[in-house]
């Protein structure tokens, strides 16, 4: 059976019309291999899902909570956008000049190191920042980004998430839409360890947060 014809749905708890689109089956990341893809295009592309996750990741946010700019990999640039918006509706404060959230895309080398160019800098060095994913599965692409943002002189303040396999990351809580509990028999394993290659089951796609390509 092609992949796309496995695929099955789960609701978010906060919000049964958010509904994750998952197909099992065996999947690489530049991490891991994993038994489930999770798709999540119009998530990321359909404003009326876009703003309903955003509100649900906001409603985890204390007032009292700082944030200046919200940093989106994966495309989540949309999502990101809203969530700027609901917590400005929610009086989440600004400590910038001009009082506002800044939406922030950072640049990957090729090291595979989150870079931010000179003119993106300012919006990241002394900023209270919140970090805004697809997927977290092992949490290193992650401690990568949170290890840039440091670099840069960023504030960390929060992530946020659609899916993360993991509750903490460098002992900071996950704030996702989904997690493992949803998905019960999502699995990641290292590429050597991984069962499904032990019995050559054969790889359906290379996937990371911007979505697939079948082999």
């Amino acid at each position: 059976m092609e992949m796309e014809g496995r695929m099955y749905k789960v609701y978010a708890r906060g919000d049964e019309k958010i509904q994750l689109k998952i197909i099992p089956g065996h999947f690489a990341t530049s991490q891991s291999h994993i038994t489930h893809y999770l798709e999540m295009t119009t998530m990321k592309s359909r404003c009326a899902e876009a703003a309903r996750i955003a509100r649900l990741l906001s409603a985890r946010y204390e007032i009292t909570t700082p944030v200046d700019s919200i940093i989106c990999l994966d495309g989540l640039e949309v999502i990101g956008a809203f969530l700027a918006e609901e917590l400005a509706k929610a009086g989440v404060l600004s400590m910038n000049a001009h009082k506002t959230i800044y939406i922030v895309k950072p640049e990957f080398n090729a090291s595979g190191q989150v870079i931010f160019r000179d003119n993106i800098e300012p919006m990241v060095r002394g900023r209270n920042v919140v970090l805004l994913l697809s997927s977290i599965t092992t949490g290193k692409t992650l401690r990568q980004c949170m290890d840039s943002v440091l670099y840069y002189g960023g504030i960390i303040q929060g992530v946020s998430a659609i899916f993360s396999a993991v509750n903490k990351v460098a002992g900071l809580d996950i704030n996702a839409v989904f997690y493992k509990q949803d998905i019960p028999d999502y699995e990641s394993y290292s590429a050597d360890q991984c069962p499904m290659c032990k019995r050559k089951q054969k790889i359906d796609a290379i996937v990371n947060g911007y979505g697939y390509s079948k082999i």
